[in-house]
């Protein structure tokens, strides 16, 4: 079956699909690595350069989700009136926040309790949307001043901490600081995406999305995408080096050897730093650039994750998961463990599971196959349904 006509810009849902496909191997690793549920492989301590770079690689995935959301948003945009942009954010914002507190969480725990609710990228992209709903009226280069600050200076903010379930507590996990409140004795909400750096990466993405205009020049569009590649590539390793700003975690200078590598790289995705920003988009400018004209066997297969990502991201999350339970039910394990409630995390009935990162690489592999073909179609049916409106929120 051949890919279907589109007007939709091949290079953006290419470099969509790209990371897709890489957050699969971190959710895969999360479900299927040794000590995964106990354990941080960004922990300079405890991990390996193999682990951690398994983990910096998807790194890519949220900031550039987030930013390709905006940039979807103002292409959507550019043929609506701001009315019904408006409309369209504000709804799907809500509708994806529904979908991360009810789908989501289950897809992830299968507790049916709902005793661990985790606010993760989906409730991001939601409350980010439902910002930008309101900010499309302001004019264009005043919201590109409002992203930059808020991106760029939202680290000042990092020595504001709050403690406990007080409202002003809660409202500052849920902006920037992070954190969980209890809901009951065995139960907790966390908010693991503080919302405001990622409003910020979802409106520089709507900014973004002038570049991609029916009638913007390609050559100086790819001139742009080089000047913020190198640009944002450059400026992170000047903060980084500086080791004053951009990051909550200063780096530690180790040596010539590999674990300084590491410490300088192991920059914070709760919330996302500066220097974490910079050193995920950077390289997606530039990869935008090199796709621009590309069409082969490779880009078409990106291409078919990165037109139906919510299908992709929910169906991918709970295969994963009926994987982990058929892998423990495979070696005699209790597949029980696999129904995780909030005391699963406090108990150690899961410390010793896992497997080896090779068996997370076949795992990962396996999973993004299998899951190519029901995209696939799913693809299909989206293009030759467009006057379906409700597709447009799967």
């Amino acid at each position: 079956m051949a890919i279907v006509k589109s007007t939709r810009i091949e290079s953006i849902d290419i470099l969509r699909g790209l990371v897709m496909v890489l957050m699969a191997l971190d959710h895969t690793r999360d479900y299927f690595h040794y000590g995964s549920f106990f354990s941080d492989p960004t922990n300079l301590e405890t991990t390996t350069p193999i682990l951690f770079f398994t983990r910096f690689i998807t790194h890519f995935c949220a900031p550039v989700f987030v930013f390709l959301a905006g940039t979807s948003a103002y292409l959507y945009g550019s043929k609506k009136t701001k009315h019904n942009l408006f409309k369209f954010l504000i709804t799907r914002g809500f509708w994806l926040v529904f979908l991360e507190i009810v789908v989501n969480n289950f897809f992830w725990w299968f507790d049916v309790t709902y005793s661990f609710i985790v606010l993760q990228v989906i409730w991001a992209i939601g409350v980010s949307m439902i910002a930008l709903s309101f900010l499309i009226f302001v004019p264009r280069k005043l919201l590109l001043g409002i992203g930059l600050l808020v991106v760029f200076g939202h680290n000042l903010l990092d020595n504001i901490e709050f403690q406990g379930n007080s409202f002003q507590a809660i409202l500052w996990y849920v902006l920037h600081q992070g954190g969980q409140v209890a809901t009951g004795s065995n139960s907790i909400i966390g908010a693991y995406y503080p919302v405001l750096p990622w409003i910020g990466i979802i409106v520089l993405g709507y900014c973004f999305g002038y570049l991609y205009q029916k009638d913007f020049n390609v050559i100086l569009r790819k001139k742009w995408l080089l000047a913020l590649g190198f640009g944002s590539i450059s400026m992170f390793f000047i903060i980084r080096g500086f080791n004053i700003y951009g990051d909550a975690v200063p780096w530690v200078n180790y040596g010539l050897n590999t674990k300084s590598i590491m410490s300088f790289f192991n920059v914070s995705k709760y919330p996302p730093s500066l220097a974490y920003s910079l050193i995920t988009l950077g390289p997606s400018f530039i990869f935008l650039y090199v796709v621009e004209s590309v069409q082969n066997k490779v880009s078409r297969f990106f291409l078919v994750f990165g037109r139906v990502p919510l299908f992709y991201y929910f169906i991918h999350i709970l295969l994963i998961h009926i994987l982990a339970i058929i892998g423990i039910l495979i070696f005699g394990g209790n597949w029980q463990y696999m129904i995780i409630t909030y005391d699963g995390f406090i108990n150690p009935k899961l410390l010793d599971y896992g497997y080896s990162l090779f068996v997370v690489y076949l795992v990962w592999i396996f999973v993004v196959a299998l899951l190519y073909f029901p995209s696939k179609k799913y693809m299909h049916i989206k293009a030759n349904n467009k006057d379906k409106w409700w597709l447009s929120y799967l």
